[in-house]
């Protein structure tokens, strides 16, 4: 008999979202930078420095959340059957994709998830990076209804379902042998900010735990934020936009009870006022994550799962945050990056490029 998936239920991913929504603003509370209690990209950003993949001395911490995203979602696929490792659907792809997802996240400053919470923050920049987020999934949909896919994925090997999963078991390793020493900016081989958002961070026991309990219900539940818009748009599904608004609504209230609420759009946490790039950063990284087939959380948990195509793309994303800071394309609360503009429009190009290389006739 086949016991039943209680967080594959609208109850459940709603029930989901609302965990999500609460743990982030708590996180902020107990230390994460503010509106940033949970951000893929921004997280994977500070693991990029925290490695030394660039030397942007404010964005450089080894974020165990993330670390508990893909643990967790390993821990949930072993428990119930589901750690099937799969690979091989245009990997080289779905790495660029990566890449061209994060930076033009942080030319916006933030994945999906931290615009919601943004919004919940009641950071109104938020609004144009959402509706960039929809507008670029929706550019994606036309892609899927015309037949477009990346071909394929095969059974793989145990050992390669597991690659990126002891990746992250070794970052935490490292996390544990080098903590942050009082003062200084390395601690062993690992890089640590003494100032800015990667020196704001919750304690490791918490934030650890939070990943992991994520991990392993976004595994159970299968939340994903660009799936909740693509679903809807072709769909009409409001199965995962209800975890999606769930998300949005309760760190909405929790922040108001922390008192981390501050509406308007002026001089609010790492975040920049120009809306057409807060838009248009979005709408590739939008687009980027529909190419792929999942948000950057999303991407986190199926690694778990042991889809290494997944795990390619987060490695995308970690070294598109490297190029981010070291080429001067990411935004700071200043504005833009150098090159940030430029970088968005190529980033755009390349993902309609894959778009329609992509086609496959019926």
């Amino acid at each position: 008999m086949t016991r039943k998936n209680v967080f594959a239920t609208l109850g459940g991913i709603i029930a989901v979202g609302a965990i999500i929504g609460v743990l982030a603003p708590i996180l902020q509370k107990l230390g994460n930078p503010a509106n940033m209690g949970i951000c893929v990209a921004c997280m994977e950003r500070d693991i990029a420095g925290a490695i030394g993949l660039h030397r942007a001395a404010v964005v450089q911490y080894l974020r165990p959340e993330i670390l508990g995203f893909v643990l967790g979602a390993l821990v949930a696929a072993l428990m119930f059957k589901e750690f099937k490792p799969s690979g091989g659907s245009a990997p080289m792809t779905r790495f660029v994709l990566g890449i061209i997802a994060m930076i033009t996240a942080l030319v916006f400053l933030g994945c999906p998830w931290r615009a919601i919470l943004r919004l919940a923050g009641g950071d109104g920049n938020a609004i144009l990076g959402l509706a960039g987020l929809a507008a670029g999934v929706w550019i994606g949909t036309l892609f899927f209804k015309k037949g477009y896919n990346l071909g394929r994925s095969y059974k793989q090997s145990t050992a390669t379902g597991l690659m990126l999963p002891l990746i992250m078991l070794g970052l935490l390793a490292l996390r544990l042998i080098f903590p942050p020493a009082e003062g200084a900016d390395k601690s062993g081989i690992l890089f640590y900010s003494l100032q800015g958002p990667g020196a704001a961070y919750a304690p490791l026991a918490v934030s650890l735990a939070a990943g992991l309990g994520i991990g392993f219900l976004a595994q159970r539940s299968r939340f994903c934020t660009m799936g909740a818009i693509r679903d809807l748009i072709l769909f009409r599904q409001v199965h995962l936009m209800a975890g999606f608004l769930a998300l949005l609504v309760m760190a909405f209230a929790v922040n108001l009870v922390l008192g981390q609420f501050n509406a308007g759009f002026e001089n609010q946490p790492v975040a920049h006022t120009l809306h057409f790039w807060n838009f248009a950063g979005m709408l590739v990284a939008g687009l980027a994550f529909a190419l792929a087939g999942g948000c950057p959380g999303r991407q986190l948990f199926m690694s778990g799962e042991g889809n290494s195509d997944a795990g390619v793309f987060v490695m995308g994303m970690i070294v598109g945050a490297a190029l981010a800071h070291n080429w001067g394309l990411a935004s700071s609360p200043a504005g833009l990056g150098p090159h940030g503009a430029v970088a968005t429009i190529i980033g755009l190009a390349v993902c309609l490029w894959i778009g329609f290389a992509n086609l496959k006739k019926a």
